[in-house]
């Protein structure tokens, strides 16, 4: 996955392990992911505690399941709100034109103005430091993309042949979008959201490293982070590394995804993942 051609099957395995440990970890391994033990406290990788324990004798791998099952359950929030509202506007800028595609197009391009992290900080610090003010940020950010490649793909094929001779059967424009538009969107929208899918984690960890995301005791990778660096430069390195490599496998595994998507859906590619 890492060396040489990325491997789809690779990318696929590390995600089903983090979906397995989000899903089952805290199942299995079933220990509070709060509870303060400051005996502990400190502990290297060993059979009580496989990925130690950090400052406040907290176990990381109870936390790194429970910051799985949080990263893992808001990236496809956001890729299912954004692809939905990023892909209503964009359809409608795209078929409707008009007065409809300056406004909405407008207000996209006023979004993309900003970094999407600093927009996502700014929405978070508006609307108060939290996980869900967090995800509306991420989400906020994400929809331009999908609006932008939606209305793009709509101008092609609302010029093609077969959407004439829909139009010229008396097709309305509910139909023609539902019955020959949507259908040719589907692509883009699955490697939008795959793109997606990583980047919600990444910035949800880089909300949380900088104060603004989850909150402790609240276990997040970026937060999870954050509280192990000062710990790190004497040797604890345990503490910033598992949440670390969680973040670097998820990015990772979603980026390669998209990318084997994208070059099986476009014909350019030969159909060669």
């Amino acid at each position: 996955m890492f060396f040489g051609r990325p491997s789809a099957a690779a990318a696929s395995i590390c995600l089903l392990v983090l979906i397995a440990l989000a899903v089952f970890g805290p199942v299995i391994w079933n220990k509070d992911p709060a509870a303060v033990d400051v005996a502990s406290a400190l502990q290297a990788p060993s059979g009580a505690h496989p990925m130690g324990t950090d400052a406040s004798g907290r176990d990381i791998l109870t936390r790194f399941n429970h910051g799985a099952r949080l990263s893992l359950t808001i990236a496809p929030l956001v890729v299912v709100v954004g692809a939905f509202f990023g892909g209503l506007v964009g359809l409608v800028a795209g078929v409707f034109r008009g007065w409809s595609d300056a406004v909405l197009m407008r207000i996209m391009d006023a979004v993309l103005a900003f970094p999407p992290l600093i927009l996502a900080m700014a929405v978070t610090v508006g609307m108060g430091v939290g996980v869900t003010s967090a995800a509306v940020g991420i989400m906020l950010t994400s929809i331009p993309w999908y609006a932008r490649l939606l209305r793009s793909d709509a101008l092609s094929i609302r010029s093609r042949p077969y959407i004439e001779a829909a139009r010229a059967l008396g097709a309305g424009r509910a139909r023609i979008v539902r019955r020959h538009v949507l259908p040719h969107v589907v692509p883009t929208l699955l490697v939008q959201g795959a793109s997606v899918f990583g980047y919600s984690i990444l910035t949800l960890a880089a909300l949380g490293f900088v104060g603004l995301g989850a909150q402790s005791p609240t276990a997040e990778w970026g937060t999870m982070i954050t509280e192990g660096l000062q710990y790190a430069i004497t040797g604890q390195w345990w503490i910033v590394a598992f949440p670390g490599l969680g973040v670097f496998l998820a990015v990772t595994a979603a980026n390669v995804l998209a990318d084997r998507v994208q070059a099986v859906l476009d014909p350019r590619a030969g159909g060669r993942a």
